[in-house]
């Protein structure tokens, strides 16, 4: 009998299960409210929201392991409804620039 070598993946990643409980409807309208994507054509406050949660599951102590980190999941990011990992300058003109 030969051993079964194909992985076979069930269901959605633990952290995508995270962030389908967060309310994304009322995250649009807080976005609107307060016009946090006004000035961003690409990275807007959802993807920054992911990002930041990927880096605190992640343990990541810069801003460099965090996008390194997304990037090394590329594949897997249409999972988190982004189609490409952010750069660090982007990631960080967002932190500085959006007001909280």
């Amino acid at each position: 009998m030969s051993k079964n070598i194909n992985k076979n993946l069930f269901g959605q990643p633990i952290f995508k299960q995270l962030i389908k409980l967060l309310p994304r409807d009322q995250f649009d309208v807080l976005v609107k409210q307060c016009k946090t994507d006004r000035y961003y054509k690409s990275f807007y406050s959802w993807d920054q929201l992911v990002v930041m949660l990927f880096g605190i599951f992640s343990r990541c102590d810069s801003m460099g392991e965090v996008c390194d980190g997304m990037r090394a999941l590329l594949v897997k990011l249409n999972y988190l409804g982004m189609d490409s990992s952010p750069s660090k300058s982007t990631v960080g003109d967002a932190l500085r620039d959006r007001d909280n």
